[in-house]
């Protein structure tokens, strides 16, 4: 199952435990390493492949011996994990699960476990940022629950989701390719990773179309928005366009996007700016087009559209160009 993993991305080869763990502590999710048994403590057994993707973090592991991995909680990511080889067990506080080769389950920021892997395990982990989670159920579902996305613990067989299965095959081996510059091909797989993640496994965004539908008055404000995208809008304009007040603006956005809705505007300009330089429709530079949205601190403009984008403008555009 995924043969060459990240083969052209390896970290590690025949280390100790110890080293791999440090790694993954800086990169992958904060965690803690216990030894099984005393052969394993002393094995350099251990491999670690990994690689950045469009703002994914995608990893090979096994640690070559039986260990225990205690995780007090993902801060702010999700895990995608799937077992390639061997077993693992996750203890959580109220359920035990014991996976297998093929299968995978979905981690979610906050929660606490202690997994233990069989001495042959190996594990493919796919690191999700929230943040891209909350785009992506935004862009699908119109709105992201106030608590966050939160997928269900269930175990999924990845031979029965063959589709699934090859977009993350597809994933890893482009991820693989260092010879050639096809940055510009990883936000397309990214996002459609992101989005069969949110259809494979079951959540708590899945009624939130119908509870947007239902708000006619907040549907106006959000329309306001798109509409005068490149003006410089505050919440005081929104609440007098909703004839509410400032506070229920507030409400209202931390009820169906769980941000405020500065943050809103902001990540709804650079959206359509995104759009714009994409298209390549009589833009002529970065700069100009920053500013007539609005973003007079071109350096902190091009870090947030990094950060939401995985690129910077200039790269979106040369890239279209």
């Amino acid at each position: 199952m995924f043969s060459n993993v990240l083969s052209n991305a390896v970290i590690f080869d025949q280390a100790h435990p110890l080293e791999v763990s440090e790694y993954v502590n800086r990169h992958v999710g904060h965690h803690k390493l216990e030894f099984a048994d005393r052969e394993c403590s002393r094995s350099p057994a251990s491999r670690l492949n990994h690689r950045d993707f469009a703002g994914l973090g995608l990893s090979s592991i096994s640690y070559g011996g039986c260990v225990n991995v205690r995780c007090p909680e993902l801060q702010g990511i999700y895990h995608f994990q799937v077992v390639t080889r061997g077993e693992c067990r996750w203890r959580f506080r109220d359920e035990n699960l014991r996976l297998f080769r093929g299968q995978a389950l979905m981690m979610n920021p906050g929660e606490q476990m202690d997994l233990t892997y069989s001495e042959d395990c190996e594990k493919v982990i796919v690191k999700v940022p929230e943040e891209l989670v909350k785009e992506v159920c935004l862009d699908q579902t119109g709105l992201v629950p106030r608590s966050g996305v939160r997928f269900e613990r269930r175990v999924i067989e990845l031979e029965q989701s063959l589709g699934f299965m090859r977009l993350l095959d597809a994933l890893l081996l482009e991820a693989n390719d260092t010879e050639l510059d096809l940055s510009h091909l990883q936000l397309p797989y990214r996002d459609i990773l992101i989005r069969k993640l949110l259809q494979q496994f079951d959540s708590n965004a899945a009624s939130g179309r119908d509870l947007h539908a239902n708000d006619r008055s907040f549907s106006h404000l959000l329309a306001y928005v798109e509409a005068n995208i490149r003006d410089d809008l505050s919440v005081e304009e929104l609440a007098q366009v909703g004839n509410v007040s400032v506070r229920t603006v507030y409400n209202l956005f931390a009820k169906y996007f769980n941000v405020t809705p500065k943050l809103f505007i902001k990540q709804s300009k650079l959206k359509s700016l995104r759009e714009e330089l994409v298209s390549g429709k009589a833009v002529r530079n970065v700069t100009e087009v920053a500013l007539d949205y609005g973003f007079t601190h071109l350096g902190r403009f091009s870090s947030d559209y990094r950060k939401m984008f995985g690129e910077l403008p200039s790269e979106t555009l040369r890239r279209k160009r």
